[in-house]
């Protein structure tokens, strides 16, 4: 017996004098788990035969990526663009003269575009404006306006076409006639908590354009690999098109794109068919379910996680959805999930019954619901009963 566990005036028990507190008092820990990775436990289950042939996956991978890149023509539309506002918005910064509607700190460019992940068809780029002064509605009108009114300047003098700004709750859009730039307005860090929801931009998208700053320098600094930007195409293109994974963000594409490229025993880039195929597996595997570790958002604070930005309904339809696409991938039906090949009527495969080979693929229900579970009653009215009686 240990000397103070269980005697009088020990500290394992409350008895008299004790300075302890019972075992079955301590706070819990919460576990986050991840889900089982083939990729990470290789070493510990090695192949005894070879793997099999998988180039008609990778063929069809390539091919549907060729058909999302953005076309020469629609690169060059957006690059004039962009750089002619980049030109008026840093003058802006350097030299405002009259304007004062403003002061403009800095010009960062963020996005799709600014990461070489642009899509074709979607001829949108993004800026970012830091503010010095506080985002009001009315400077972000007089911004629009004036950016519009320079813009016009350059455009004609190049005879070229005109422009046209529309002010939003971000920002502005300025649009030419075959390409389009979001402006984003934020402001200095410390400005944020003088923020008025009746006079300024809401402190949600404002701190969202912040975020994206940090995004962007994340992903230039640590995702260049040209095949994290094949698999961000893909699974971006995939989640437009099954409504189970519309709620995941380009973030947390971002973040799965790297995680299934770079996050290997090996440390080296792997094949674009096995890197697609882990990334259904742990979006099947219940890698944005609650109580899974995830994936660590490395632009936030400490143990921050990406998917936690998802509601619990989403996060449950995210898993169902992706472990459906997975039966219908292994059993050879890749090109209906990448959208090489249309199903029937142009249906969601995900939320089809669907037959290859003669194995049946049903969508899953969902596990989450939203309606609270009914109280149990029987206790009380057994109460109830033995006071009648009495």
């Amino acid at each position: 017996m240990v000397r103070g566990a269980g005697g009088r005036g020990g500290r394992g028990m409350p008895g008299r004098g004790g300075m302890g507190r019972p075992p079955f008092n301590r706070p819990r820990v919460l576990m986050l788990r991840p889900p089982f990775d083939l990729i990470l436990a290789d070493p510990a289950f090695p192949r005894c035969k070879p793997a099999p042939d998988d180039s008609a996956l990778t063929q069809a991978l390539l091919k549907r990526h060729a058909e999302l890149c953005p076309t020469p023509a629609e690169q060059s539309a957006v690059l004039s663009l962009v750089t002619k506002l980049q030109t008026v918005l840093d003058n802006l910064v350097v030299a405002p003269g009259d304007f004062a509607a403003c002061q403009l700190e800095e010009v960062r460019q963020v996005g799709s575009y600014k990461k070489g992940t642009m899509m074709a068809g979607k001829n949108v780029a993004d800026i970012v404006v830091i503010m010095k002064t506080l985002p009001t509605k009315e400077a972000v009108e007089g911004l629009s306006n004036k950016v519009s009114e320079e813009l016009n300047k350059l455009m004609r003098a190049e005879g070229m076409g005109t422009v046209t700004a529309a002010s939003h709750e971000r920002g502005f859009t300025v649009t030419a006639t075959s390409a389009a730039v979001r402006v984003l307005v934020t402001t200095l860090h410390q400005n944020l908590r003088k923020l008025e929801p009746e006079v300024h931009l809401d402190y949600k998208v404002i701190s969202s354009h912040l975020a994206a700053i940090r995004h962007s320098r994340w992903f230039e600094e640590n995702a260049h690999h040209s095949s994290i930007k094949v698999l961000i195409r893909l699974l971006r293109d995939m989640c437009a098109r099954h409504s189970g994974l519309e709620p995941l963000t380009p973030w947390m594409i971002d973040l799965l794109a790297h995680h299934c490229i770079m996050n290997n025993p090996a440390r080296q880039a792997l094949p674009i068919n096995v890197a697609f195929r882990r990334a259904l597996s742990l979006l099947a595997g219940g890698l944005f379910l609650p109580g899974c570790a995830g994936l660590a958002d490395p632009c936030e604070a400490a143990h921050a996680r990406a998917h936690t930005a998802l509601d619990l309904a989403a996060q449950d339809l995210a898993a169902a959805t992706a472990q459906t696409l997975l039966r219908v991938v292994a059993r050879g039906g890749h090109r209906y999930v990448l959208g090489l090949q249309a199903f029937e009527g142009g249906k969601d495969i995900s939320t089809e019954i669907t037959v290859w080979d003669g194995v049946v693929v049903s969508p899953l229900a969902p596990a989450y619901t939203d309606t609270p579970e009914p109280m149990d009653t029987d206790d009380k009215e057994e109460e109830g009963q033995d006071g009648v009686a009495a």
